[in-house]
């Protein structure tokens, strides 16, 4: 049992059917929260945190680890001092831009285990609040190879290119579709990401099945981005195509 979220219940006097009623969520599910593993997800988390009384940290401490895997994290500490972003993503959207909804489906299609996707999806907006809300954000420019936003449920896919949409309208972020009709190019070879470090160097991400990894040697990589952007319809163009998707989702 999650004591702390049980013990909080029971001080203040709430039940599951009580507290369910107060956040707008199916008593069952309330009842769950004080099962070990079961966090309420992001939007409903500071509402009955708030409604206990508590501070998030006191009832879910295991929210605030770092949950993500070994390998991945000297690639987060550099996504989180990058200066400059430049990525490629070919079969799904890239995850600084994925919404909650879309990022569950994401996760859970892959091998993360069913105890570990909230966790899991809480490290990768996280990831994107330590990008995006900075005082200074980096300037991230995304490619993104237009079957991706063909790809995924009807009802999440609304939610998730209206959330491209703004996202694209913001003054340091620029999104790039790489149209169907660009026919085979050398992004087909896979995803990749380069960041631009405080120092001035550069540094790349390659991910694959297994896991991810860095590398310094960044020249084949610029020579693939300079290809796959050149390819890429602009900023305006991209945007109406987002919108002229999102219309018929």
């Amino acid at each position: 049992m999650n004591r702390a979220v049980a013990d909080a219940m029971s001080k203040s006097g709430l039940t599951a059917d009580s507290l369910a009623a107060q956040i707008g969520v199916d008593p069952k599910t309330a009842a769950k929260w004080a099962n070990p593993g079961r966090i309420p997800q992001t939007r409903h988390r500071s509402k009955v945190a708030e409604v206990l009384g508590r501070d998030e940290g006191d009832l879910w401490p295991d929210l605030f680890k770092r949950r993500e895997p070994a390998w991945f994290r000297p690639w987060t500490d550099i996504e989180r001092e990058a200066t400059g972003l430049r990525w490629y993503e070919s079969a799904v959207l890239p995850g600084l831009l994925q919404t909650e909804a879309y990022a569950r489906a994401v996760l859970s299609s892959g091998l993360w285990a069913d105890d570990d996707l909230e966790a899991h999806v809480e490290t990768r907006l996280r990831r994107q609040a330590a990008v995006f809300d900075r005082p200074r954000p980096p300037l991230s420019v995304f490619v993104i190879d237009e079957a991706a936003l063909r790809r995924g449920r009807p009802d999440i896919m609304a939610d998730q290119l209206d959330h491209l949409i703004v996202l694209a309208e913001r003054p340091a972020v620029m999104i790039h579709v790489l149209p169907l009709t660009a026919g085979l190019h050398p992004g087909q070879a896979g995803p990749f990401v380069i960041a631009s470090t405080p120092d001035g160097g550069d540094v790349g991400y390659l991910d694959d099945q297994a896991a991810g990894r860095l590398s310094n040697d960044v020249a084949p990589l610029w020579a693939v981005w300079d290809s796959v952007r050149s390819l890429a319809l602009p900023r305006d163009l991209t945007i109406d195509l987002m919108r002229a998707r999102a219309w018929m989702t």
